[in-house]
């Protein structure tokens, strides 16, 4: 698997993966600040050679959406803003079964995809108003709504409460 591995805040190319010139017309913006994410794999809209780069500016032109939801890592409610993992999947014209959610420390886990048009899942980088860092769970950080849903509440579904999330490969 290739994949663009993140140093600090920024991207730096590796498998081949660079910042691609003469990008078409279906190409998305090249990023202005730091790169806080990579999205590559099966998706067909990219700003970078085999990969959509994102700084925090335009993760946070998605539509925005809120989460009030208890986790298993914090004490009581906790107020989630971010987007809806499935609008960032739409928007780089994912088209595979299932994706692997990569953090700043080396975890990695499958998810299909299904899960996100299923439930409303959140890619946040605001808790309780104020933004996630690195230091506590940024800059972004997966969050399911669990107490929405039951099922959501199987220590299953923990494990993909992915924090500092830094890639995304899409197959």
């Amino acid at each position: 698997m290739r994949r663009l591995v993140l140093v600090g805040l920024t991207a730096l190319p590796i498998g081949g993966a660079t910042l691609a010139q003469g990008l078409d017309a279906n190409a998305l913006p090249a990023p202005q600040g730091p790169v806080v994410l990579a999205v590559q794999g099966a998706i067909s809209r990219f700003n970078a050679e085999g990969a959509a780069l994102f700084d925090m500016e335009m993760l946070k032109a998605l539509p925005p959406a809120r989460l009030d939801t208890t986790t298993a890592v914090t004490d009581g409610l906790r107020r989630f803003d971010g987007f809806l993992m499935r609008d960032l999947l739409e928007l780089v014209g994912a088209q595979g079964d299932t994706l692997t959610a990569g953090a700043l420390n080396d975890y990695a886990i499958d998810i299909r995809i299904e899960e996100f048009n299923r439930f409303d899942v959140l890619v946040a980088y605001a808790m309780d108003g104020t933004a996630l860092h690195p230091s506590d769970k940024g800059p972004l950080w997966i969050v399911y709504p669990r107490d929405q849903h039951a099922a959501l509440q199987d220590i299953r579904y923990d494990y993909r409460w992915v924090w500092q999330l830094r890639w995304l490969d899409i197959r």
